[in-house]
């Protein structure tokens, strides 16, 4: 296989995985993108931190399509709330772009670091969670839906993995979504919280030199179009198959992606010499 085919190879594979990813779970599916990309494009001789901030600023731009794609399945079956989506969706634009300000001007090992502990504690209380719908109530408060917004927005222009990490266990946890509205909520809130990244990233790389061909700013449009081409029909399969699977087998299937998503920030896998 020559290097050109292997190349597309990969991305359509990817593609496919995050768009399923997108639908089922809500996440945005940027921990797999931002890894392979990043892999992918040193492979071709870009420079580590260049490659780094295209793999975000990329995978950012895929996740915003594909969200689209999983919110129109979801809010067919009625499991989007719209009214929080849009409470956390309008700071998340300001989240984004400021998350994708920092990541294109300052080192962020140390915002992973502290990233993946994080994960690691939302993954212990995820799993200690127990299901009893009839006594929660959701909790409707403004200030939580722009505060929690905001903070899913830096962190996704921050590392480009789209917020959804950050609010799931948030609307499950704390405002008393069962797992599917969070799912599909978290993907709707997705679009918002990607476009203030992408802005940032386009911005801020517009004039660097060292971009491989087909670059606008920080996104490579190349990728972005294979990437896209097979995530947007896969976040509708993903998202049908949301709507199949119990609340709880969900929720055990969002802790093994975010304990995956903790140990990769973390560098444990690389330390462990496992190629995921």
């Amino acid at each position: 296989m020559s290097p050109e085919l292997f190349y597309i190879t990969i991305l359509l594979i990817t593609g496919l995985g995050v768009g399923f990813l997108t639908g089922l779970l809500g996440v945005g599916g940027g921990f797999i993108l931002v890894p392979i990309q990043f892999f992918l494009l040193e492979s071709i001789g870009v420079d580590p931190t260049t490659a780094l901030r295209i793999a975000f600023g990329t995978s950012l731009a895929v996740i915003l399509p594909t969200a689209v794609s999983g919110t129109y399945r979801h809010y067919t079956k009625g499991l989007v709330l719209v009214r929080p989506a849009f409470y956390m969706g309008i700071p998340g634009i300001l989240g984004g772009f400021l998350g994708g300000y920092i990541a294109t001007h300052v080192p962020g090992d140390y915002l992973k670091i502290i990233f993946g502990f994080a994960l690691l504690l939302v993954a212990v209380q995820m799993l200690s969670f127990k299901d009893s719908p009839e006594d929660r109530k959701k909790v409707d408060n403004i200030y939580y839906y722009l505060f929690w917004g905001f903070i899913a927005g830096l962190m996704s222009g921050l590392v480009g993995i789209g917020g959804g990490v950050i609010l799931v266990p948030v609307m499950v946890l704390i405002l008393g979504f069962s797992m599917i509205e969070a799912v599909g909520t978290s993907t709707m809130v997705i679009i918002f919280t990607s476009i203030g990244g992408i802005v940032a990233y386009i911005l801020n790389g517009l004039y660097i030199t060292g971009l491989p061909p087909y670059s606008l700013g920080y996104i490579n449009l190349l990728q972005l179009v294979i990437l896209a081409s097979m995530s947007i029909p896969m976040a509708q399969i993903g998202a049908i198959a949301a709507h199949k699977v119990p609340n709880r087998l969900l929720r055990y299937i969002f802790v093994v992606v975010l304990i995956y998503i903790a140990l990769k920030m973390l560098g444990v896998l690389q330390w462990l010499r496992i190629p995921l």
